[in-house]
């Protein structure tokens, strides 16, 4: 690999074994790579199986609490400008590459590069919950419109609105004139933000088919008829739906955020909030942080929510 590129791995009390695995396999693909780790709690077991890599490729950025995923980025991100890497590979903890898939992206920026301005390249990826296989997305008239693979153009790539951010490359050129990640954002939406953003600037993002990770979606996966077809649908912890859905409030008052997106989504909250605030338990819990995000991307509130506050949805309900 000519390009010098820097994965980016964000990590908060991760597994072991995962995040050893992964690390492992970006060295071997040749990337460089930087932990960005949020304050773990398992922060010595992260420490310890650093030091066991041995690799001069590896580094710890150890941070004395959770900044969010948004401020993890730009640490990796000002460390890929200060290194003179060509690009930055972003990476979560529990996505492991398969074989080739750094290299592959690399070909298809460059490829997609002498035609536009490309924002990110992304990876497909296989959920490890259940083996499905992503898509790509694409706003559409009237909600989200998936793109398989098995739609891709000759190259060998798809377009989409947004990628996830997890095995999205980004050449440091296009950081310089999109700007870094939103860290008021806190968790989620920093991505969508990023790439909304850069669609505004005249930037494509692309999926590149070849490109392969395993990745895992929430803390479980479930499958749901909805809009007369099937679909995955993760679930997560209840204070996970404060941050999507004051993120999406937040977003909805900025002016270079599409139109379409801002109507798809409203669609995507509405399938979330009948399925964890009405129907799967905890949904009291679920509810209340769904309003309270609701109230504070009303009042413009950004940042993490109290600690207090996350605990107290740690306690589950009928």
């Amino acid at each position: 690999m000519i390009e010098r590129v820097l994965a980016v791995v964000v990590s908060y009390n991760p597994d072991g074994g995962m995040l050893s695995a992964a690390l492992q396999e970006l060295l071997k693909q040749g990337c460089d790579v930087a932990v960005i780790d949020n304050g773990s709690n398992n922060l010595n077991d992260v420490e310890d199986l650093i030091s066991a890599i041995a690799s001069d490729k590896l580094v710890l950025l150890s941070q004395s609490s959770n900044r969010g995923l948004g401020a993890a980025h730009n640490i990796g991100i000002k460390q890929a400008k200060a290194g003179d890497y060509n690009y930055l590979l972003i990476m979560d903890q529990d996505s492991l590459p398969l074989e080739g898939m750094v290299d592959k992206l690399v070909v298809a920026h460059k490829a997609k590069s002498l035609v536009a301005q490309v924002s990110a390249v992304g990876v497909s990826y296989l959920n490890v919950d259940n083996g499905s296989e992503s898509f790509f997305v694409r706003f559409g008239a009237l909600k989200f419109a998936r793109h398989y693979c098995r739609d891709k153009d000759s190259d060998g790539c798809i377009e989409a609105d947004f990628l996830i951010s997890s095995g999205s490359l980004i050449s440091v050129q296009a950081i310089e004139s999109i700007g870094e990640m939103d860290e008021g954002l806190f968790i989620d939406h920093v991505d969508t933000e990023w790439f909304l953003r850069a669609r505004h600037k005249g930037y494509m993002a692309y999926g590149a088919c070849d490109a392969v990770m395993r990745h895992g979606l929430g803390e479980n996966t479930h499958t749901v008829s909805f809009g007369g077809r099937q679909r995955n649908v993760p679930q997560h912890k209840s204070f996970r739906y404060y941050y999507i859905f004051r993120n999406s409030i937040i977003l909805y008052k900025r002016g270079y955020t599409s139109g379409l997106w801002k109507w798809n989504d409203i669609q995507r909250l509405a399938m979330i909030g009948v399925m964890f605030g009405l129907v799967k338990t905890p949904r009291r819990a679920n509810a209340a942080m769904m309003l309270k995000g609701i109230w504070h991307g009303l009042l413009g509130r950004q940042g993490p929510l109290p600690e207090a506050l996350v605990q107290e949805t740690e306690v589950g309900d009928g």
